[in-house]
């Protein structure tokens, strides 16, 4: 077990080792979010799958593991990381596995589910570990480390995908998870020690269950809205049955012995203002990757694999400055401003993107560039936050509400972006195409029989998109600024007691 001392003195004699293979678990787990989809295709033709049957293969991994991030996090916590990274390495390889293998669609569904269930260990338990492991001074830089690791394997999913199926059949974006498992499996047990903080072993069973059908809903309500009319029947019954589970869920929490969330947390400001800042920043990353992967794809007939190539600087941004700068300006600037600081720039970022012609690569690769940029500090500056309001024996549980909140925030980014561009650019096509723009780009585009029509689809569908990244800029920044005052109140709130409790402490 990682002793307290080794915590907060000089940390882990092997803690870069170990954050190496944290790194490696983390990357593998976040390419999955979208290696898939560059398969999607070759699946559909050689297992025969149905459209709902794609969906669910895809959607099958994102959902599950955004519904038990809290869950097994709180689980680790009190049954020991170790168990749980290496449980979850089990879990993730086996899925993979019998993906690699699946004879039919279904099979490959129930495959992913069962890689999301190992997945939902290993996220949390790569940050939760990091904070155990690493003292005060090296954890900043570690978090920053964690989080470009996190950006490159977004950006790199689509284009490892894109190389593995130019030379293999799709069953290699599911067989690569193999061995990269099995090493991290065995540096893992060579240098990580086990720790375990619960104070109780008893599991909230229930509390589980409603928590996990509380996220589930909720992410679907709004992947359902990023599709559909925000009215449809599938957005509003899944948001009722978010809101009645997370309701059952609250009451049920303040009863049990041994929560599964510890509620209690949310009377942090900290904690509140870096919540806050975790879903907006996600939600401008989410959210722009979404309406440019579209631009880049109907517009311009991009590959997926060239798309994703033209979306790296967004990626390289995040990569070089989490890992080289996000420690240095929370050092010089602290939490709140921090962060103020890197709302601004993705802000900014989104702006240029929207002001200016998209198919102008300069000015495509220099806001992609900024938006990763500020990303690159506020992502790793809002975990940092989160994870310092969290008492350390919760270590895994709070880097599980960091995760959750990152997929809720991209998820809502999905579904705001989207819904901005399908008003738009259906408010701005031909009477006669406006039913057809209000179903999809591809709809209007198969509607329209001149090329006029055509041109008039185009130019509509260009002008939503920088219309709903102007509007996203203009709702990161404001949003970020505002997390940022929340945090530097609390940060002040925080030494002032501090000092009021050092000075009644002298007088006594």
């Amino acid at each position: 077990m990682l002793s307290r001392a080794s915590t907060t003195s000089g940390g882990h004699p092997r803690r870069w080792w170990i954050l190496s293979a944290l790194c490696l678990i983390l990357f593998v787990v976040m390419v999955d979010n979208t290696i898939a989809n560059v398969a999607i295709p070759s699946i559909a033709s050689d297992l025969d799958a149905s459209a709902t049957q794609l969906q669910w293969i895809v959607n099958g991994y994102s959902l599950t593991l955004a519904a038990l991030l809290i869950v097994a996090g709180s689980l680790s916590d009190r049954y020991g990381r170790k168990k749980g990274l290496l449980g979850g390495l089990a879990l993730f390889a086996l899925g993979s596995l019998i993906g690699t293998l699946a004879p039919t669609a279904d099979v490959l569904v129930l495959a992913r589910v069962l890689m999301g269930i190992g997945g939902a260990f290993l996220l949390p338990g790569t940050l939760g570990t990091l904070v155990r492991t690493f003292n005060d001074q090296d954890r900043p830089r570690a978090i920053g480390i964690w989080a470009a690791a996190s950006a490159a394997a977004l950006g790199m999913g689509p284009v490892i995908g894109g190389l593995l199926l130019d030379h293999f059949t799709w069953h290699s974006v599911f067989l690569v998870n193999v061995p990269v498992a099995l090493v991290a499996a065995i540096g893992l047990g060579v240098l990580l020690d086990e720790s375990s903080d619960g104070t109780s072993r008893q599991v909230d069973i229930a509390g589980a269950m409603l928590l996990a059908l509380t996220i589930t809903a909720l992410v679907w309500s709004i992947s359902a809205a990023s599709q559909a009319e925000a009215t449809s029947w599938t957005v509003v019954l899944s948001s009722a049955l978010a809101f009645t589970a997370g309701t059952i869920f609250v009451m049920w929490e303040r009863r049990h012995p041994a929560p599964i969330l510890n509620l209690g947390l949310a009377r942090n400001a900290r904690f509140r203002a870096a919540v806050l800042g975790g879903v907006l920043t996600s939600l401008g990353m989410g959210g722009s990757l979404f309406v440019l992967t579209q631009n880049l794809q109907f517009l311009r007939g991009y590959s997926p694999l060239q798309a994703g190539i033209q979306l790296l600087p967004m990626a390289a941004g995040v990569f070089l400055v989490s890992s080289f700068l996000s420690a240095r300006v929370l050092r010089n600037l602290g939490l709140g401003r921090g962060i103020a600081l890197g709302v601004t720039i993705e802000g900014f970022g989104l702006a240029l993107l929207g002001f200016a012609p998209l198919d102008n690569a300069w000015v495509m690769t220099v806001g992609l560039a900024l938006v990763g940029s500020g990303a690159g500090i506020t992502g790793p500056l809002v975990s940092n936050a989160l994870i310092s309001s969290i008492p350390p024996a919760q270590a895994n549980t709070g880097s599980g509400v960091n995760g959750t909140l990152q997929e809720i925030g991209s998820g809502l980014g999905v579904a705001t972006f989207a819904m901005a561009t399908t008003l738009f650019f259906s408010q701005n096509v031909p009477d006669s195409l406006r039913s057809a723009a209000s179903q999809s780009f591809l709809a209007a585009m198969n509607t329209a029989g001149s090329p006029d029509a055509v041109d008039s689809v185009q130019r509509s569908f260009a002008s939503a998109t920088s219309i709903s990244l102007v509007l996203g800029a203009g709702a990161v920044l404001a949003g970020g600024i505002l997390t940022g005052i929340l945090l530097t109140h609390a940060e002040r709130a925080s030494a002032e007691s501090k000092t009021g409790t050092s000075e009644g402490a002298a007088g006594l």
